[in-house]
């Protein structure tokens, strides 16, 4: 959906969405039932999926392709508890291991002296779907803006994100990545640039370790109301914020800055799931000790999130999000990145403290 396209009145979306979610919301305790019988999880970390799930209404996005169909996966001799994707274990001792015996590239030039690697995306598409918190229920979701992986939907797994093409570079970064979807008086407005930072807050980045394939986690709160650290929307660039929205949420921005919003996920790890219950439990911060806790003790790269929206910096009066208001903002990220790429990455800028560029370049 095109910035200043006009948008369906989110009033209107909710009602028709409720309509569509009749059949499903009968249908849930079915599906939950079968779900429970028949939960196992792959080798890829994929947990099955119901065929009543997979069979839902299309998603109503504006330009993703549906992916074709996933691999089949032969599945773990353990399965994992309802809610938790479990990784399997020896696998990801030989990846650690193969990890740390590789030799950094060796450090040319001069480098800022700061761990991090990045990718610049742009907007792919919009949908109502969440394949994190409503898997295999196309249109059971808010809006979301989507960008990375073309092929996000509703029924998107780990598998499918491989054969996906991106909105980032590099193209080795076939991630989904999505947030709730900003209007500005029943407008949308798109993010005009967008940039993914991995780095790492820890006092030792050299034990930090790619995260697995397949790895998802929310960071943000749709259901918040208030925050007492205010929304987090600020203005970046010269002059900076000169003023405040009608409403006193949002920041105005002198015309040499744009409005900004950064959202961080937790760069910690328990080591054992690709996923959680509540999509959080298996992820935690270090804290502000620059150390990872005993019950999350595996360090991976911090994602970074920071978008901007420059069409709104000099009048942010009327600012909505699909999700509710400014404090409902969150983000969703579903690791699609290809190992290899990510493992030199991680090993030649993080773990070495340098700074590369999107091509992992010093």
């Amino acid at each position: 959906m095109p910035t200043g396209q006009p948008a369906p009145n989110p009033a209107d979306r909710r009602a028709s969405r409720l309509g569509r979610l009749g059949p499903i919301l009968i249908a849930v305790p079915v599906v939950l039932a079968i779900a429970v019988v028949s939960f196992i999880v792959t080798d890829a970390g994929e947990a099955s999926t119901p065929e009543a799930a997979a069979t839902g209404s299309a998603a109503a996005t504006s330009s993703a392709a549906t992916p074709a169909g996933s691999p089949t996966a032969k599945a773990s001799p353990k399965p994992a508890k309802p809610g938790w994707v479990a990784v399997d274990p020896d696998e990801q001792k030989a990846r650690t291991a193969a990890f740390f015996a590789r030799t950094p590239r060796t450090v040319t030039g001069k480098p800022v002296r700061v761990p991090e690697f990045h990718a610049t995306c742009t907007v792919s598409h919009h949908g109502d779907d969440d394949p994190i918190v409503f898997p295999g229920l196309p249109g059971a979701s808010h809006n979301h803006t989507f960008w990375g992986n073309r092929t996000t939907d509703g029924n998107t797994t780990a598998a499918s994100l491989r054969a996906g093409a991106t909105s980032c570079s590099p193209k080795q970064d076939r991630s989904g990545y999505w947030i709730p979807t900003l209007y500005q008086n029943g407008r949308v407005i798109d993010p005009d640039e967008i940039t993914v930072y991995y780095g790492s807050r820890l006092k030792d980045p050299a034990r930090t370790q790619p995260f697995p394939y397949g790895l998802r986690m929310v960071e943000g709160d749709p259901k918040k109301k208030a925050d007492p650290n205010g929304n987090r929307f600020w203005c970046a660039g010269i002059g900076g914020e000169v003023g405040r929205s009608k409403d006193g949420v949002f920041p105005v921005c002198a015309s040499t800055a744009h409005i900004v919003r950064q959202i961080t996920f937790p760069d910690c790890w328990d080591g054992k799931h690709l996923d959680s219950p509540d999509h959080k439990a298996h992820m935690s911060g270090a804290l502000h000790t620059g150390v990872c806790p005993r019950s999350h003790p595996v360090p991976i790269p911090s994602v970074s999130f920071v978008i901007s929206y420059k069409p709104l910096s000099a009048n942010t009066d009327g600012i909505t999000l699909s999700s509710g208001n400014s404090f409902s903002m969150h983000a969703d990220f579903f690791n699609g990145w290809d190992e290899e790429a990510l493992a030199a990455r991680v090993r030649n800028c993080l773990n070495q403290g340098v700074k590369c560029n999107a091509a992992g370049g010093f």
